[in-house]
């Protein structure tokens, strides 16, 4: 197990849940697409034809294998939960502030 202390984190996770080198590096691809998913829509997706929205998911897709490289040494998937939960908290904020704004509107009438 020594070998694994040169792994991120999470890397190390899903290769120790899964006493499997293989099986834990796909696990954590699977991690870093969903995570980008989530930041992507949280954070950056508009309203798209299906055909543009299957061109950027591929994409996606294609870039997560970059980023599983760099994952080896880099905390890329806890980096990617930590800008998935400030985007989950702004969304929530804003959605707050727009109702608050909506309720003060329609009870001043």
């Amino acid at each position: 197990m020594e070998e694994l202390r040169s792994f991120s984190p999470s890397l190390r996770f899903f290769i120790q849940l899964t006493n499997d080198i293989q099986t834990g590096v796909i696990l954590q691809y699977i991690f870093i697409v969903i995570l980008s998913v989530i930041v992507y829509r949280l954070g950056f997706a508009k309203k798209l034809p299906l055909g543009k929205n299957i061109v950027i998911y591929f994409s996606l897709c294609i870039g997560c294998i970059l980023m599983l490289f760099f994952s080896y040494a880099l905390p890329i998937a806890e980096g990617l939960g930590v800008a998935a939960l400030l985007l989950i908290i702004y969304k929530i904020r804003l959605h707050q502030s727009k109702r608050q704004v909506n309720s003060e509107v329609s009870g001043g009438k």
